[in-house]
């Protein structure tokens, strides 16, 4: 009885060990979001980052590199070895980096007719490379070496590393198209990582989640944004956790869910499918400012495109 008691009293130990260190870990990524924000914002490219929402208030782009590099510090703080440790640097600084691109140089006349996937493979067959292209090419081989990364050394099929490197990359993505309202990205992500806590990744989750916790009021409140940037580093590390908490089958069902919801997003709005739902509006909608303070003439004309 006394070994089956002490045997008890380990386990709850160490469940408890592993909860305070997942809350460790996401402090560190709410505080180095902060601290990164506020460096972005006292830097002298601040104002190239800044835009104007779909509601003609200014906000800034920080949000984007402030996450990227808070939240992958983080997850690799959190992880359980070397290999996902690695593997959520790769792919949450590559995600951040080439998503921070897309928003600077997306904007430029020449490369703003090119919209979604369909858009930037017109243009390619044109001749023309995007920085869309440039972007979903960065986050491809980010995935790639992201998956390979982490399973390196656990006798991984190469299929595998295939299906975890979609999963990466389509999260990423599938963040990204979530970006149209204030908050509604680091809701979503939120909402979805708060599911990897309890798992085998929950270290590599709690960091990413922390980050966007502590950036979601500035969001809300419309004072910043995460652009493709952030919200795309957000998907791809809590992609990343997905793929080392499920099992193959888990794997390739949660890879087909996100190819469906990216495939319907060319031809359905998610703004529609969100506000013609009660309960999914009322999410959406907590925490973000009222429909009329932004004060612009934009305010009662929402378009479906963020900035």
């Amino acid at each position: 009885m006394a070994a089956v008691a002490h045997g008890a009293a380990s386990a709850r130990g160490s469940v408890w060990g592993a909860v305070l260190r997942r809350a460790a870990v996401a402090g560190a990524g709410a505080l180095g979001a902060q601290l990164a924000l506020r460096a972005v914002r006292a830097a002298p490219v601040a104002a190239a980052l800044e835009r104007v929402n779909h509601r003609g208030a200014t906000v800034s782009l920080a949000a984007g590199p402030a996450l990227a590099v808070a939240a992958a510090s983080a997850a690799a703080l959190g992880a359980a070895d070397r290999g996902a440790r690695a593997a959520a640097l790769t792919v949450g600084l590559s995600a951040g980096a080439v998503g921070l691109y897309d928003d600077v140089v997306g904007q430029r006349p020449d490369q703003r007719q090119a919209k979604g996937f369909r858009g930037h493979l017109a243009a390619l067959r044109a001749g023309r490379i995007t920085s869309g292209l440039v972007k979903i090419g960065g986050i491809g081989a980010a995935s790639l070496a992201a998956a390979s990364l982490a399973d390196r050394g656990h006798g991984a099929h190469p299929v595998d590393t295939l299906v975890s490197a979609g999963v990466i990359a389509g999260a990423a993505n599938l963040a990204n198209l979530f970006d149209l309202r204030p908050g509604r990205a680091l809701k979503v992500g939120l909402l979805a990582g708060a599911s990897l806590l309890a798992g085998p990744a929950g270290g590599l989750a709690a960091g990413p989640l922390g980050a966007a916790g502590a950036l979601l009021p500035d969001d809300l409140h419309e004072r910043v944004m995460l652009g493709d940037g952030g919200a795309n580093a957000l998907g791809a590390l809590l992609g990343l956790a997905a793929t080392r908490t499920l099992g193959r089958s888990g794997r390739i069902a949660l890879l087909a869910g996100i190819a469906g919801l990216t495939l319907a997003s060319e031809k359905v709005s998610f703004t529609a499918v969100i506000e013609s739902r009660p309960a999914l509006a009322a999410v959406d909608r907590w925490g973000r400012l009222p429909a009329a303070a932004a004060g612009s003439p934009h305010a009662t004309t929402p378009a479906e495109q963020r900035p």
